[in-house]
């Protein structure tokens, strides 16, 4: 069993940043993926970044050069930092985990960017 805990949503002005992070706890050394996904209202969850346990990063088309992931395998951790925030970035933003084989989510944190 893989835990997983965010932190760092909130209200940000259009062009602003965010940094979201998101600790695993339980059975840390099975965890290969971690990364984020995120749900507008009225939207399905779309995947916005993962990353392997040895550091290769994916990112979804309308955050590539605006926001990064990256990992502290140390302290379980995973990162996003969001920059030049937009509108449409409005969502709630999950934390996943894949461990031997099983995906694991947090309870997600909310961002909202104002115009």
């Amino acid at each position: 069993q893989v835990q997983l805990v965010e932190s760092g949503g909130g209200l940000v002005q259009a062009g602003g940043s965010l940094t979201l992070s998101c600790v695993a706890s339980g059975s840390i050394f099975s965890i290969g993926v971690m990364g984020w996904y995120r749900q507008a209202p009225g939207k399905q969850r779309e995947l916005v970044a993962d990353i392997t346990s040895d550091g290769t990063t994916t990112y979804e088309d309308s955050v590539k050069g605006r926001f990064t992931i990256w990992r502290d395998n140390a302290k379980a951790t995973v990162y996003l930092q969001m920059n030049s925030l937009k509108p449409e970035d409005t969502a709630v933003y999950y934390c996943y985990a894949r461990a031997r084989g099983f995906a694991y989510w947090g309870r997600g944190t909310h961002v909202t960017v104002s115009s």
